[in-house]
C-alpha cells in the first residue's frame, strides 16, 4: 500500500479521492435495456438473461421444488449461523420501531405523525464471484419488520438456471414473499416498471456492479425510488501504537477483496504502525484465496500518517467513509467525534466483518462520502412517514389571524379566505 506521510490540510482532498468511474458511457448502454424491459416485458428480460447471464429460463419465479432442494443443500452450520445473524438483525431493527407522539402545538391544534410502511419493496442481491446471501438478511428483515405487503427478490441466476441456495435459505428465513431469477439492468427494470411475471415497486434498494448502479440511479428519476447513492465498498482504519498490526491489516484486506474498484485506506499518527500494517498487508495478502481482486483494490488503497491523533480525526471526517474502525486507545471518547460515517466499529476487537453479516447493525451504507448525507439502510428506510393536525374551533381562533396574515403577505387570497370563513363561523 502506497504510504503518504504528513500531508498538508490543503492537499487532503487529492488524497481521499475514490476510485474515479466515468458512467457516461454506461449510460446508453444501461438505458436501452430500461426500455426493452419497459416495453417488452419478460420476454426482454428472458433474451438478456441469456446474454448476459449466458442461461435460457423457461420460468422466471423460483419455484416450491427449487426451494425446498435449496434447503437441503445448505449445510446444518451455515443454516444455525443464517438464523443467529437474523435474530440479531431483527432485534436491533425491531428497537427502531417508531412510537406516534400527539403534539398540542397551540390550544385547539393537535399534530402528530404515523409511520406508514411501504407496500412493495424490491431487493437487488448480486450473485456473481461473492453471493451475497448476507444482503438479504440486511434487507428483508427490516422490510418485514416495518410491514412491508411485498417483499421482491431478483438476483442472476447461474448457468444452470439456478440461484446459490443460501440466498433462498436467507431469503426464506428473513421472509421474501417473491423470488426471480433475473440479475443486472434487466432485474432494476423489472422491478421499477413491472412486467407480466414481476410486481411493479415503490422503492428498490441492494448493491450491485457500475451497470446496476447506473440503473438505479436512471429509474430514480422518474420511476421509483432508491435506497441511496451507492458506489464501490470502502473501509477506513483509524489507528494508533495500541493497535494489533496483524488485525489492522485483515481489516483492509477483508475490505480490499470486495471488489477490484473498493478502497481501504488507514488513518494513524505512528510511522512505525503504518510500516509494521504495510508489511503484514504483503504477508497477509498472498494467503488470500481472491489475491487478485485485492491486490488490484490495494491499487487505490493507501496509508496516510498525519501529525497527531486530532489530525486523525479531522482527516477520517472528510473521508467519511462507509466503514470506520476505530483502532485506538480511547476509542469512545473519539467516537463521539465521528460526525461522518455509514458503521462505526469500536476497539481492536469490533472488526468489519462482524458489522457485516451477524452483530445486528444494517450493512447496506453509503459509499463515496455520501455519509455526510445519507444514513445507512434502517427500519425507516421502509416506511414512510404521514402527518396529521386537528383544529378544534379553539385551534382556529390560535392560530387562524397568523394563517390570514402569512396566505395574504404571498398573495394567495384562497388559502387565506378558507381560514376566514371558518374563523368568522367561529364567531358567529
Amino acid at each position: 500500500m502506497e504510504i503518504i506521510l504528513y500531508p498538508d490540510k490543503k492537499e487532503w482532498g487529492g488524497y481521499l479521492q475514490r476510485p474515479h468511474r466515468d458512467a457516461s458511457e454506461l449510460r446508453e448502454v444501461v438505458k436501452t435495456v430500461l426500455d426493452d424491459v419497459r416495453q417488452n416485458g419478460d420476454k426482454a428480460i428472458k433474451l438478456y438473461e441469456q446474454k448476459f447471464d449466458k442461461v435460457q429460463l423457461d420460468s422466471l419465479a423460483i419455484s416450491e421444488k427449487e426451494l425446498k432442494e435449496a434447503e437441503s443443500l445448505v449445510s446444518t452450520d451455515l443454516k444455525a449461523a443464517i438464523q443467529l445473524a437474523h435474530a440479531n438483525i431483527e432485534k436491533f431493527h425491531a428497537a427502531q420501531k417508531f412510537k406516534t407522539l400527539k403534539v398540542e402545538t397551540q390550544p385547539g391544534v393537535v399534530c402528530w405523525q404515523k409511520s406508514v410502511a411501504i407496500e412493495k419493496v424490491g431487493l437487488y442481491i448480486p450473485g456473481g464471484t461473492a453471493p451475497l446471501f448476507s444482503t438479504v438478511l440486511m434487507l428483508a428483515t427490516p422490510a418485514q419488520i416495518a410491514g412491508c405487503k411485498d417483499i421482491v427478490l431478483c438476483s442472476p441466476p447461474n448457468r444452470e438456471g439456478k440461484l446459490h441456495p443460501a440466498i433462498l435459505v436467507a431469503a426464506q428465513v428473513a421472509g421474501v414473499n417473491r423470488i426471480y431469477k433475473i440479475g443486472g439492468v434487466q432485474a432494476i427494470a423489472a422491478m421499477a416498471y413491472g412486467t407480466e411475471s414481476v410486481p411493479k415497486v415503490s422503492k428498490i434498494f441492494g448493491p450491485g456492479n457500475q451497470f446496476v448502479t447506473a440503473a438505479k440511479q436512471q429509474v430514480s428519476l422518474h420511476d421509483v425510488a432508491i435506497d441511496m447513492p451507492a458506489g464501490p465498498s470502502e473501509v477506513a482504519v483509524m489507528a494508533d501504537d495500541s493497535a494489533n498490526p496483524k488485525f489492522v491489516a485483515a481489516d483492509l484486506l477483508s475490505q480490499a477483496e470486495h471488489g477490484v474498484d473498493s478502497q481501504a485506506v488507514m488513518f494513524t499518527d505512528s510511522e512505525m504502525l503504518a510500516q509494521a500494517v504495510n508489511d503484514e498487508v504483503n504477508r497477509q495478502l498472498q494467503l488470500l484465496p481472491r489475491k487478485e481482486i485485492a491486490e488490484k483494490s490495494l491499487e487505490y488503497s493507501k496509508i496516510i500518517v498525519v501529525k497527531d491523533l486530532n489530525e486523525v480525526i479531522d482527516i477520517t471526517n472528510e473521508y467519511a467513509p462507509e466503514h470506520l474502525i476505530l483502532a485506538v486507545k480511547n476509542y469512545m471518547e473519539v467516537a463521539d467525534s465521528i460526525v461522518n460515517a455509514g458503521s462505526v466499529f469500536l476497539g481492536n476487537y469490533s472488526c468489519e466483518s462482524a458489522g457485516d453479516y451477524a452483530s445486528g447493525t444494517n450493512h447496506t451504507l453509503p459509499t463515496s462520502g455520501y455519509a455526510k448525507a445519507y444514513s445507512g439502510v434502517n427500519l425507516d428506510s421502509f416506511c414512510r412517514k404521514i402527518t396529521f393536525q386537528e383544529l378544534s374551533a379553539e385551534g382556529v381562533c390560535s392560530i387562524g389571524h397568523a394563517v390570514e396574515q402569512m396566505a395574504a403577505a404571498e398573495q394567495l387570497d384562497a388559502h387565506k379566505y378558507a381560514m376566514t370563513v371558518r374563523m368568522e363561523n367561529v364567531k358567529s
